[in-house]
């Protein structure tokens, strides 16, 4: 079976996926983003402190013929590198120049897929790769933080073939209630958070193997 169920939360009740539009600050840069989850998807559409309700998008993709790049089977550094092309994680010089080292040496090229899919770097992923950088996380425990994040998996569609692809179901478009979700989306952070600042302060985070020694190899 070469269709999966997506779900896209927006604050917008009318959503055109459009090849070339987006945000290149986000995740993974340009595109259009969504899970296959759709209680996360609801929770990222009201993940806003503006008290408007939300509203969430159902897609099915046909993923025939798609080359999809999957962060989950490649070296959680990679991911982090995608991250670093698109987001800042400091704004200071040092990081500035080890950033470009550190994706030149971990990066992926992504020009030649279709899809990217991967961790959503919500608060507390970027909260990850904020202390990573600042040498406050050993490599060793990268993996369990993003785990304990349980966050969720998103898909961004960079390709005109997978907008082409790409079809939704308007007649099951979903309001999402501000209070309820949001309070969901709040709450699911605030424990993220939580659980990562425990293993971050515990004796597993041996802070030897960070990211600046990273280059020393």
């Amino acid at each position: 079976m070469n269709n999966i169920t997506l779900y896209h939360g927006t604050v917008d009740k009318i959503v055109v996926p459009t090849f070339g539009r987006g945000n290149d600050k986000h995740d993974y840069g340009r595109g259009f983003y969504l899970t296959e989850d759709l209680n996360l998807a609801k929770e990222w559409a009201v993940c806003r402190p503006n008290e408007k309700s939300g509203w969430v998008h159902k897609f099915e993709l046909d993923t025939k013929e798609l080359k999809i790049l999957d962060f989950q089977q490649k070296n959680i550094l990679a991911w982090l590198a995608e991250l670093m092309k698109h987001r800042d994680a400091s704004d200071s010089k040092r990081y500035r120049m080890l950033a470009a080292k550190f994706i030149n040496k971990y990066g992926i090229d992504t020009s030649k897929y279709d899809i990217i899919k991967g961790w959503r770097a919500d608060a507390s992923y970027f909260y990850i790769a904020k202390e990573f950088v600042r040498d406050n996380i050993d490599l060793d425990i990268l993996e369990e933080l993003l785990s304990l994040g349980n966050l969720g998996i998103q898909y961004c569609i960079k390709s005109e073939l997978a907008y082409s692809k790409l079809k939704e179901i308007n007649a099951e478009l979903i309001m999402v209630d501000y209070e309820e979700f949001n309070k969901r989306y709040n709450h699911r952070d605030a424990v993220a958070r939580r659980r990562m600042r425990e293993l971050v302060d515990s004796d597993a985070n041996k802070v030897t193997n960070v990211f600046s020694t990273l280059f020393e190899r």
